[in-house]
């Protein structure tokens, strides 16, 4: 009997501990007994510090008008709700508001999706974009160091054809031109109050964002307009096919010293055709969003389209939300464009290499439109055949035309 009592004594001891060792991991409430239950110091520094913080005493302290006024019925306007109990409602969307017109998104009077925008812009969009634009220009002076120029093959003839025509090169350089001053506009507007207005002035950054923006806003038509013309004419000449895959296999000839053959255009430069057509679309779509704010909203219809694919939940990001306000729209097109014209600026940055100090006589191709005979076998002698071939047969109609009937 005194051993049984004993180990109920022991067990109801091991119990008490138990509770007591799980209350004491329980972290005791902030005493907010000075601050009226406002928000402490500790609360501020934990919020600038990105620590989770409970804001439930914020939350939740929107009044009580019965308990406040000790009646049943309002007293005066607000009865026993304060004003700042309405606006902490209305702050963290507890408000009961009503609308005519526009539905669940019209009745949301306050929203602070800007600070999780300008977070994004000033952290990892400036930090991984920046870093993807320095990585491909160091990646091109290492590859450059190692590789060096590709030279042409052998002697050139002195005999050239013609690689692209005149307005095929005017879209090319409308396309290139406008691009590279919509790239740097944009990255002014990005990078300048970081790196401009510290270093070089205020004065000087607010000029360049100024006209900056109004450079960007105005060049972006051309940049538009010359993406058309440039898919309407190529499109056919970089639909992939067969040749490519050798193309593939022997690295275009860029690893090594065998050049494989092409057709007017190779796997690589369809490869550059394709992002510059999608990834141009897709700036040029986000960036019309932007030109008319709130007239063209894209990302509420576009998540519950991918919401019904079932895409989202696949890759662990749930359900995306399918009504935005029109600030919340234009902060995720604004977001968009940025990344893609991080992306195919990228991309630019080495086609730019390619064509200029990476390749002997690639820049002729869009210089003068003119190549040499030597340059045009080596890297796309498909496409020079066919040009000769056509050539010939066109030789041969005129002389024919040109002899005198019997």
């Amino acid at each position: 009997m005194l051993r049984m009592a004993f180990a109920f004594v022991l067990q109801l001891t091991l119990l008490v501990g138990a509770v007591q060792a799980q209350e004491a991991a329980v972290p005791a409430p902030a005493d907010r007994s000075a601050t009226g239950g406002a928000q402490t110091l500790e609360d501020i520094l934990a919020r600038q510090r990105g620590e989770k913080l409970d804001d439930s005493f914020r939350r939740d302290a929107t009044g009580d008008p019965d308990a406040a006024a000790g009646i049943s019925q309002q007293l005066g306007t607000l009865g026993g709700v304060s004003d700042p109990e309405v606006w902490r409602q209305v702050r963290y969307g507890s408000a009961e508001v009503t609308v005519s017109a526009g539905g669940e998104v019209a009745s949301v009077l306050m929203q602070d999706g800007g600070m999780t925008w300008l977070s994004f812009r000033e952290g990892p969009l400036r930090q991984y974009g920046g870093w993807l634009l320095l990585g491909t220009l160091g990646a091109l002076v290492v590859f450059y160091l190692l590789r060096g120029r590709i030279p042409v093959d052998g002697e050139l003839t002195g005999r050239t054809v013609t690689r692209f025509k005149f307005i095929e090169r005017m879209a090319h350089w409308t396309l290139a031109g406008s691009f590279i001053l919509l790239g740097i506009t944009g990255l002014l507007t990005l990078f300048g109050r970081a790196f401009i207005a510290p270093y070089l002035g205020k004065d000087l950054n607010s000029f360049l964002l100024i006209y900056g923006k109004w450079l960007h806003n105005s060049v972006a038509w051309a940049f538009m307009v010359a993406l058309v013309l440039v898919f309407v004419m190529w499109v056919m000449h970089n639909i992939p096919n067969r040749t490519d895959l050798v193309w593939i296999r022997q690295f275009g000839g860029i690893i090594g010293n065998k050049h494989p053959p092409a057709k007017k255009f190779n796997a690589g430069q369809k490869v550059i055709f394709w992002s510059v057509i999608l990834f141009g679309a897709s700036i040029s779509v986000s960036g019309l969003s932007l030109l008319f704010p709130y007239e063209l909203p894209l990302f509420a219809k576009t998540f519950a389209v991918l919401n019904d694919i079932g895409l989202p939940q696949w890759v662990g990001l749930g359900t995306l939300p399918e009504q935005l306000s029109p600030q919340e729209e234009m902060q995720f097109a604004q977001a968009w464009h940025a990344i893609m014209a991080f992306v195919l600026m990228a991309i630019i940055i080495a086609h730019i290499y390619i064509g200029s100090v990476g390749m002997e006589g690639a820049y002729d191709a869009m210089g003068s439109g003119e190549v040499d005979e030597a340059w045009a076998h080596q890297h796309h002698s498909i496409w020079l055949d066919e040009v000769l071939e056509e050539e010939k047969a066109k030789n041969a109609g005129r002389a024919k035309g040109a002899t005198p009937a019997e």
